[in-house]
């Protein structure tokens, strides 16, 4: 553990997460994988495209609809209908294909359950902080075991920016009703996790397993603590 800066006291706990508390990777790229397999079996002309394809079809209506960027499951739902259309499928069939290739991706995504030496951490944590989770992803908390243990999850859309923007650091504390001063955000993100946290008025805990460099542009927001694993946080109490 390596501190950077004192604590003050606080009176809650918040957690990313993807990367933070699990590997997210693997479920995201098999959730994909899942995805497409089922959209090419369903509707045969979207095999022409390959994912990188798909990946610039979305990022294209990032330009025309900059809010997608802030919702990850609208904006793969977007890429899926306009995809469908693109390949001369009617609005029925898009709008149909786009959310069962959605209930396909949200199965496969939430698949699995936060591994149980992570959850005992939580639940000594909790029995001192409400513990609640802030997250730019879609996982389902409920499905992976988190709702035991935290009070809840907050997740980017419908006008909620994604980390590192403020908006949803200042609706847990709202929430919560504490001030941003007395919330402690736990993360594995440099930008979205610690800079986020840092310039919505919060407290900090860069979980770095790897102790890798900071990134570049957030060299200058330092967090309070530094850990390289999560049962770390016990010394907390």
């Amino acid at each position: 553990m390596t501190q950077y800066q004192r604590l003050q006291p606080f009176k809650a706990i918040s957690f990313d997460l993807d990367d933070t508390l699990y590997n997210n990777l693997p479920y995201v790229v098999h959730a994909s994988e899942q995805l497409f397999e089922l959209i090419n079996r369903s509707y045969p002309a979207t095999m022409a495209w390959n994912s990188t394809q798909w990946q610039q079809l979305k990022h294209h209506l990032f330009t025309l609809r900059p809010e997608l960027a802030h919702d990850t499951s609208a904006a793969r739902y977007a890429m899926l209908h306009q995809g469908l259309l693109h390949f001369g499928y009617s609005e029925i069939d898009a709008s149909q294909g786009a959310q069962l290739g959605m209930d396909c991706f949200h199965y496969h995504r939430s698949d699995f359950t936060v591994a149980s030496e992570v959850l005992t951490v939580l639940q000594k944590l909790g029995q001192y902080y409400p513990l609640i989770g802030i997250t730019n992803g879609n996982v389902d908390s409920k499905r992976i075991g988190l709702s035991d243990v935290m009070q809840f999850v907050l997740h980017p859309g419908h006008g909620i920016k994604m980390k590192p923007h403020s908006d949803m650091f200042t609706l847990a504390c709202k929430q919560l009703a504490i001030t941003p001063a007395q919330l402690l955000h736990i993360g594995d993100h440099p930008s979205s996790d610690i800079a986020g946290a840092k310039m919505a008025g919060c407290q900090s805990v860069w979980l770095n397993p790897c102790m890798q460099q900071r990134h570049k542009k957030a060299q200058t927001i330092l967090p309070h603590i530094e850990i390289n694993q999560l049962d770390l946080l016990l010394e907390l109490l």
